[in-house]
């Protein structure tokens, strides 16, 4: 399956790349937040990141600290959708 045809499904290639090779990025950190989801729902997830809310907050603030609350929540909704959307794949 395509991951990157489902809405967020960018995020969530780039998060499983940057997992593999033990970086941290946002999107290793949304993958990390929704990984039981993720299993659940037939992807290979591997190993993930401890804390993943704190750590991905953390990170947005460091680059913009006024922007962080709403790019964080703007990451989870796509995430949301990513997740919605991969559940309805046959």
């Amino acid at each position: 399956m395509e991951l990157e045809s489902l809405p967020g499904g960018d995020l969530v290639e780039k998060g499983l790349r940057d997992l593999d090779a033990s970086r941290e990025s946002a999107e290793a950190l949304l993958v990390s937040i929704a990984a039981r989801r993720l299993r659940d729902a037939g992807l290979d997830v591997g190993r993930t990141l401890p804390n993943p809310e704190h750590r991905l907050y953390r990170l947005l603030a460091e680059h913009d600290s006024d922007s962080a609350h709403s790019r964080y929540n703007a990451l989870l909704r796509r995430l949301t959708s990513f997740e919605s959307a991969l559940e309805c794949v046959p």
